[in-house]
Order: C-alpha cells, then structure tokens, then sequence
C-alpha cells in the first residue's frame, strides 16, 4: 500500500498519510517527519462516523492542515505544513487507481437522461 501513497508522501509539506476503513480501522499510515506521539485507535471510529457525508474536507489548525478524501473503501487522511500545495494533494488523491472516489448516483429522473 505504500506503493499507493509514494507520490502523495513526496509532496513537499506532506508529513504524513494515513487510509483509514469506513470502520474506523488503521489500514495504513506513514509519517515523514516525527510521527504523532501515539495514534489513540480508539477515536477512530467516532471520527469517521462523523465523516461519513463528507466528500472532502480540510481542517486548518495553527501549524498544520489536514486533508480528509472519501475514497472508494475508506478515508485518505493526509497530514501537511501550512505551505504544502492542497492543488497537488488533491490531484494525487484523484488518480490513485485502487481508491476511487464515490461517485453520487443521480436521483429522480436525471437517472434516464446522460449529457452529451
């Protein structure tokens, strides 16, 4: 899985990745620069509860931002500096082949009907 994450984790300002199951699960995590003090795996669960609608998110804090993706079986989670380039962390989460975004299904009768 490391091999997934390479390009994202080479990103200047990227200090770390996590993939996380709709579970709440650690599936992978990888830190650049001096990992979290401990990474608690029982919050996990109620974090991804509360993500469970959400697309994409960005949290900002006071040294640091956070990435969240909604990928096809759980969540990227992509910890970076301030000035790390969000454009390529999204562009690197859009092209990770076994990750795919969720796309919404449409509703109504725009389910019949395809643009051309």
């Amino acid at each position: 899985m490391k091999d997934f994450f390479k390009d994202i984790l080479n990103i200047d300002g990227v200090q770390g990745v996590m993939f996380l199951s709709f579970g709440g699960d650690i599936l992978f995590n990888k830190f650049i620069s001096q990992p979290p003090e401990k990474i608690e795996d029982n919050y996990w669960p109620i974090f991804v509860h509360a993500l469970n609608n959400i697309r994409a998110a960005e949290l900002v804090f006071e040294n640091s931002r956070f990435y969240i993706r909604k990928a096809g079986t759980g969540f990227i989670f992509v910890v970076m500096s301030m000035f790390a380039p969000v454009a390529m962390v999204r562009l690197n989460c859009d092209i990770l082949p076994h990750f795919e975004q969720i796309e919404q299904k449409p509703k109504g009768l725009r389910r019949f009907f395809t643009k051309q």
